[in-house]
């Protein structure tokens, strides 16, 4: 039987990330939030002190830290900023690939030098969700000797204008739907890459989101992650790795609604009395309590899993596509229990409202997830 009780090390590494994201992130998230500026040198600190890729095994210089201990920092992160937040979510993303299905050598030469100085990873994808969710993909890479010619672009690259390097999926074979999809790392100073602008967005401004072009990019064949084909199989694995993570980023966007919430209701009265006394706010922020808790078992039940061996991306799929809906439903009845006032950028949670819905579109609909879902649970195809 199986329980999740912290140890004393989880609630160390738990702590650790609060008192840093209420010291460097809190205070500047809605800075970030006005200039668009990517907070760098916030996120050095925060690599400093091991938040940042501690997942990385101990042999290629990480702390090798349980997906369970990166649910933790991760809702911590989630509580300050999103927006921020997003780097160590775009990082963790392009990663996991490497972390499942890599050789050892492919860790050393990408993984090993993040352990050694800050630096980031970029994810990279079509469309939101779609090489997971729709198992498409319009990028190619076409076998030229010992190398691989990659054409097209991605339109949502998390990180790509900061990134040591960028991972991808590309058609190795166009015409064989899922069994073409292939996995790429490539480094981010490969001729032929062209990263664009990242304009502007309504939420998670902080995030270093753009589109990025491969025209004739050429990578050795070392930088093919598994096998040819091996794509739709790579992903399964690293979504059971990295969905709980961002699942419990969105567990914290909700959790710093909720607790705002709270605040202002229990401060703001009317008729004579706080508004958190009457009825509708008071169920208003018990169903966010509700479903936050909800959201975060499922978080952590997926966590558990691809810890213990037992990889199940379907089980990773439910908890995203739940959290991230949650984070949604959460922050616009965060703006509800403020009244006017929630949609002033004098008061945080219109910024948690705009947040949670960028959170929910570029990482894939929930619509789509539940359509995959749900073909696979009554066993027909796409």
């Amino acid at each position: 039987m199986t329980d999740f009780k912290l140890t004393d090390e989880q609630r160390q590494y738990q702590q650790l990330a609060r008192d840093f994201v209420e010291k460097e992130i809190a205070p500047r998230a809605a800075y970030h939030d006005e200039t668009g500026e990517f907070a760098g040198d916030i996120l050095r600190k925060a690599w400093e002190l091991g938040l940042v890729g501690a997942h990385i095994p101990e042999r290629y210089g990480g702390l090798g830290l349980s997906t369970l201990d990166g649910c933790l920092i991760a809702e911590e992160f989630g509580a300050g900023c999103t927006g921020i937040g997003a780097a160590l979510d775009g990082n963790n993303l392009a990663q996991a690939p490497l972390l499942v299905a890599g050789t050892d050598e492919q860790k050393k030469e990408f993984l090993e030098p993040m352990t050694g100085d800050f630096s980031l990873a970029a994810y990279c994808a079509s469309e939101p969700g779609s090489e997971l969710d729709a198992l498409k993909a319009t990028t190619t890479a076409k076998r030229a000797g010992d190398e691989y010619v990659i054409n097209g672009a991605k339109s949502w690259c998390i990180n790509a204008g900061v990134a040591r390097w960028h991972c991808l999926v590309a058609a190795t074979d166009p015409a064989g739907g899922a069994a073409g999809l292939s996995v790429f790392v490539i480094p981010g100073d490969t001729a032929g890459i062209a990263v664009g602008e990242g304009g502007k967005r309504m939420g998670q401004r902080a995030a270093d989101l753009r589109a990025v072009t491969f025209r004739d990019v050429k990578v050795p064949r070392r930088c093919l992650v598994g096998r040819e084909g091996d794509g739709a199989r790579i992903l399964g694995l690293a979504a059971a790795r990295a969905y709980p993570l961002l699942s419990c980023s969105a567990v914290g966007l909700g959790r710093s609604a909720m607790e705002h919430s709270m605040r202002y209701s229990k401060q703001r009265v009317t008729f004579g009395l706080p508004i958190a006394s009457h009825q509708a706010v008071a169920f208003m922020v018990a169903d966010m309590d509700k479903d936050i808790c909800a959201a975060r078992l499922l978080a952590w039940q997926a966590a558990w899993l691809s810890d213990s061996g037992t990889v199940s991306g379907t089980q990773a799929v439910i908890a995203r596509t739940f959290a991230l809906d949650m984070a949604v439903r959460v922050a616009v009845d965060a703006v509800q229990v403020f009244g006017g006032y929630g949609y002033s950028r004098e008061y945080p949670v219109e910024k948690l409202m705009r947040d949670a819905k960028m959170l929910q579109v570029v990482h894939g609909s929930g619509n789509l997830h539940k359509v995959a879902l749900g073909r696979q649970l009554v066993g027909v195809g796409r």
